[in-house]
């Protein structure tokens, strides 16, 4: 499979920014990449692989098709806190990878 002159690396376009959400509120990271072939977009929170709806059709957080990552509402719990932390969008095609800035979600105390 040789490299085809269109094809280029992904690049992120549009980074996350550091977000305070209300609990039971929505909220969204942006994220946006280019690169040919159109690179697919994976989040990732404090390292781990965030599951979004098409992992999971109950999931709270869905893949938009922009690549920007939707919560229908800030879950947040005494015990579980499973949306807050530090996010990344990792943007990859068969060229490479692009990691954009962290963004942190934190949840707005009452």
């Amino acid at each position: 499979s040789r490299l085809r002159q269109e094809d280029s690396p992904p690049r992120i376009v549009e980074h996350p920014s550091d977000l305070i959400v209300s609990k039971g509120e929505p909220a969204t990271l942006n994220c946006k990449a280019e690169g040919r072939p159109s690179p697919t977009i994976e989040w990732y929170k404090d390292g781990e692989r965030v599951e979004t709806d098409k992992d999971d059709p109950r999931s709270h957080r869905m893949l938009l098709p922009s690549g920007s990552l939707f919560f229908l509402r800030i879950v947040h719990g005494r015990r579980s806190k499973p949306d807050e932390g530090s996010y990344v969008c990792v943007a990859r095609n068969y060229l490479g990878e692009a990691v954009s800035h962290n963004a942190s979600l934190e949840v707005a105390s009452k």
